[in-house]
């Protein structure tokens, strides 16, 4: 029998155990939920590794990659001009630098340096005293050979009277005869000389002899002047003025020598800037071809009433040398260079992808080149981004912009020089 202790009652076996028991349990119910989850996260990493690859063709296969967008454009069929330029030089189309055709000095200048002139307007005066001496004395010896012929054709009547009584020879009527035909022609060397009196005289009054525009004045008035020294000033004209330029001879090979047959438009640009200065015709193709630079000279005429060309301004003269009938073209950048030759992308309409085909060129036009084969009108080019092109790669073309809305500037369809 167990024995009670005076200060603890007595309590039942089974109320004893009850902790321990709670513990166990709970331990292992701990142990299982651990168990539990390694083994799940076990299998759900074997499931992922296990789905990797098969998932990664299923979504290949769902979500293809996107065609490359590329800029297009489509060959066109029509008439191509082919521009040319060449650089030249702006030329007077006359130029006189005025110098006195007589020697004495400057009285008075009487034009305004740029002052716009005409023909026989008065520039300067010399001094005419040292040229009316002469004219004067010219003038004393005509009169004075006057009264002598007047004498001698008196004495003639008076000898043809003796000579028809028989009182003077023949001989006599013939000196007499002679003596007049002598005194007239002193006459005439006589106005001979008052006609160079008088031009001396005019000569010192000094017009121009164009029209045009003045320069700057080279010396003033009170200086002596000859007409050995530089001049007075250089009138050019200006209105209308020509510009002489080169250009490859190809470019005009089949033109004939000399004045073209039909006008040529021809259009003077700043050479610095493109901008442009004046709209005229071409005058004048050279009579030989330059060996050494293969080019030839062009000359064009042009009204310049605004005075924007001036002599010696170097400038850049476009023209329209050939007109290519019915011909294929394209964007010139959808033009590209190998090892194999001249090739471009074309997109094909059915599945719009690549193809690498060969072209040949006939003419290249500045940003337009003209297609000898290979191309049909309408076919479609990749003309930007080839270098990350390929054969049979998918693409969707974007528009590259009108063809002909891009011909319509000037330097877009030319040859440059």
């Amino acid at each position: 029998m167990l024995e009670q202790t005076p200060d603890k009652p007595h309590e039942p076996l089974a109320q004893q155990t009850l902790p321990a028991e709670k513990f166990r349990k709970s331990r292992s119910l701990r142990l299982m939920f651990a168990i539990v989850l390694l083994g799940g996260s076990s299998f759900a990493i074997y499931a992922y590794s296990s789905a990797r690859p098969s998932d990664a063709v299923a979504l290949a296969t769902v979500a293809p990659a996107p065609p490359i967008v590329v800029k297009a454009a489509q060959a066109q069929l029509g008439n191509v001009p082919i521009w040319a330029t060449g650089l030249g030089t702006v030329q007077p189309f006359n130029s006189v630098t005025v110098k006195p055709r007589a020697n004495g000095q400057i009285n008075d200048i009487v034009f305004t340096e740029g002052q716009m002139v005409h023909a026989h307007d008065v520039l300067a005066r010399l001094d005419p005293k040292p040229f009316l001496g002469p004219l004067h004395q010219a003038e004393a010896t005509l009169a004075k050979d006057q009264a002598q012929l007047t004498n001698a054709q008196a004495d003639l009547q008076r000898v043809s009277s003796l000579a028809q009584k028989g009182f003077a020879t023949g001989q006599v009527l013939d000196t007499q005869k002679a003596q007049i035909a002598q005194t007239e022609a002193t006459i005439l060397a006589d106005k001979a000389a008052i006609e160079n009196a008088q031009t001396q005289i005019d000569y010192t009054t000094i017009t121009s002899p164009i029209d045009g525009v003045a320069g700057i004045r080279m010396i003033d008035a009170g200086n002596m002047i000859t007409s050995t020294d530089l001049g007075i000033v250089t009138i050019n004209q200006l209105e209308p003025i020509s510009v002489v330029f080169t250009v490859p001879a190809d470019a005009v090979a089949d033109w004939p020598v000399g004045t073209p047959a039909s006008a040529i438009s021809v259009t003077a640009l700043a050479a610095n800037d493109s901008r442009m200065l004046d709209t005229g015709t071409l005058s004048l193709v050279d009579n030989h071809i330059d060996p050494a630079t293969a080019t030839i000279k062009l000359k064009a005429t042009f009204p310049n009433k605004d005075h924007q060309l001036k002599p010696g301004q170097f400038v850049s003269a476009l023209f329209q040398s050939v007109l290519l009938s019915e011909a294929t073209s394209v964007p010139s950048s959808a033009v590209q260079q190998s090892a194999n030759g001249t090739y471009v992308y074309l997109v094909k309409p059915e599945d719009s992808t690549l193809v690498q085909r060969k072209v040949t060129v006939k003419r290249v036009a500045g940003d337009v080149t003209v297609i000898a084969s290979g191309l049909n009108a309408g076919d479609t080019v990749v003309t930007e981004g080839q270098y990350s092109l390929k054969p049979g790669m998918k693409v969707s073309t974007q528009s590259a912009g009108s063809q002909d809305a891009a011909g319509e500037a000037l330097g877009h369809r030319r040859d440059r020089v």
